[in-house]
């Protein structure tokens, strides 16, 4: 007898349908699986029978194939061990065909029958919704991820029993209600109100977050780099329903979802280690997973010590910054992972650190600029802003003087954000970070003064074609958060002053 049934594979981080299809016919007693089969598919025979035993289901020996369709897709994970055993119980009777009609269904199981979660049910389940597929039988564990996706019916279930219970309408499982995006209230317990000083670095900030812009920190131990860093998520604007989803889609591939939480409800905030390897922060792997830099999308990707980090790694990332995407080439198939993040990198001005503090540091000038040159000039010129950060005195340090928190600069963010958003809509962008370059001139808005300062600036400094083009979008942000409808002089002079650090003097050209 022959059956079949749906059930869904990841392909990157988006979803697939495959078809699972069962036959049993007279002959010698063998299980044969096919279809382009990764070996955890294959050992699935193994655990199916297993389970279908230990589940009270009698199969008689027979000759079994199962095939898993289409065939020039290659099947990895395991989502194929509880749609494996629902439609080889119906091609033995146990279930009716027409129960199997217009349902999707993945789980991995236990050798007892239990139906234990999978990693990257959300992408799938969004496709089925996508190809108008509206019953989803997941693991139990996986029920609220898959919750989030509106029009669906999904059942969580804990047992092999369970579902065939619930097809046979003996014990049916009630649908897991839609589960809203809510917005989390923010819970932070650092503030940027306790950022002493450093007044140049905290606008530098607020402007790069307003804009997205990627951003670098250079200065000497204990001058708050790292501080203000890892304040930016108490600053930026709330995620949306749509980012959320986006978001949740990587954290749910590489399954890091909390199982009683569908949503990632706050902009993500990876800071990898400087031992990072390449595919741990690219992606990639046998089976390719997204990396930390997927893992921050819509978010902020922090590398502490930039240039602690392997030079091939730092490199690896010029491409993906400019992209927005990384692609992974492998002999079965090429996998994109979106990583649109804000990239923010500190570093220490020498190989000490405490240059130019010659009380301390012992560094010679060689030494130095051999250093900063770990940085090549072409990572350099992906960096919108580049601010040197200078120790703090006493006064700073212990003064009374009260500094503006985190929920007062969110709001002005917030409203750039919001201004962005509707300008840029026809460009497909959300940030000015992302501005093409063939809509500068027009968002920009430059008057006759701004041109002619905009040349000046463009052969003093003997920009790059990309860096003076970062030089205008900072200014456009600028702007914003000035509430002017156009670039002006002074914000251009502004934006190029945060592309004037010592690691550009040092380590090469504006």
């Amino acid at each position: 007898m022959y059956s079949k049934i749906l059930s869904g594979t990841l392909h990157g981080v988006e979803g697939r349908l495959i078809t699972v299809e069962a036959d049993v016919s007279e002959g010698l007693p063998v299980f044969t699986m096919v279809g382009f089969l990764a070996s955890e598919v294959r050992e699935a025979s193994d655990r199916v029978r297993t389970a279908l035993r230990n589940s009270g289901f009698q199969i008689p020996p027979k000759r079994i194939t199962i095939n898993l369709s289409p065939a020039d897709v290659r099947k990895e994970g395991s989502f194929f061990d509880l749609p494996i055993s629902i439609a080889l119980l119906a091609a033995y009777g146990y279930i009716p065909l027409e129960c199997l009609e217009d349902i999707l269904i993945v789980g991995e199981l236990s050798l007892n029958g239990d139906v234990r979660g999978v990693s990257g049910v959300l992408p799938i389940v969004d496709y089925a919704r996508k190809m108008n597929i509206k019953k989803v039988i997941v693991p139990y564990g996986n029920r609220k991820e898959a919750a989030v996706i509106p029009d669906m019916e999904i059942y969580g279930v804990k047992s092999l029993s369970a579902v065939v219970n619930h097809l046979l309408d003996t014990k049916p499982i009630t649908a897991e209600m839609f589960a809203p995006f809510v917005e989390e209230q923010s819970s932070f317990l650092d503030d940027f109100s306790e950022i002493k000083g450093q007044k140049t670095m905290r606008r530098a900030t607020e402007i790069a977050v307003a804009g997205m812009h990627n951003i670098l920190y250079l200065g000497p131990p204990g001058a708050g780099k790292s501080m203000v860093a890892k304040r930016i998520p108490t600053i930026m604007p709330d995620l949306s329903y749509g980012e959320s989803i986006e978001i949740t889609k990587i954290y749910s591939v590489n399954g890091l979802l909390d199982s009683e939480k569908g949503f990632v409800t706050k902009r993500p905030f990876r800071a990898p280690h400087h031992s990072v390897t390449p595919n741990a922060l690219i992606g990639g792997g046998k089976i390719p997973k997204p990396g930390e830099i997927s893992l921050a999308h819509r978010g902020v990707l922090f590398l502490d010590e930039l240039l602690e980090f392997p030079k091939n790694v730092i490199e690896m990332m010029r491409q993906p910054i400019e992209d927005g995407q990384v692609t992974i080439s492998r002999l079965q198939g090429s996998y994109v992972f979106p990583c649109e993040f804000m990239l923010v990198a500190a570093m220490n001005p020498c190989p000490c650190g405490y240059y130019p503090d010659m009380s301390k540091c012992r560094c010679t000038g060689p030494q130095i600029e051999r250093y900063l040159r770990k940085l090549s000039e072409p990572m350099l010129d992906r960096m919108d802003m580049s601010i040197s950060v200078q120790k703090l005195n006493y006064d700073e340090l212990y003064g009374e003087a009260v500094e503006e928190n985190s929920e007062t600069i969110k709001k002005r963010i917030s409203v750039a954000h919001m201004v962005q958003k509707r300008r840029l809509e026809p460009y497909g962008v959300r940030y000015n970070a992302q501005i093409p370059s063939k809509a500068l001139d027009k968002v920009c808005n430059l008057g006759a003064e701004e041109k002619e300062l905009r040349k000046e600036i463009f052969e003093q400094y003997r920009l790059s074609a990309r860096g003076a083009a970062k030089v205008m979008r900072v200014a456009r942000t600028i702007a914003d958060l000035d509430h002017s409808d156009s670039v002006k002089c002074r914000h251009i002079w502004e934006a190029v002053s945060y592309r004037m650090s010592d690691v550009y003097q040092k380590g090469g050209g504006i």
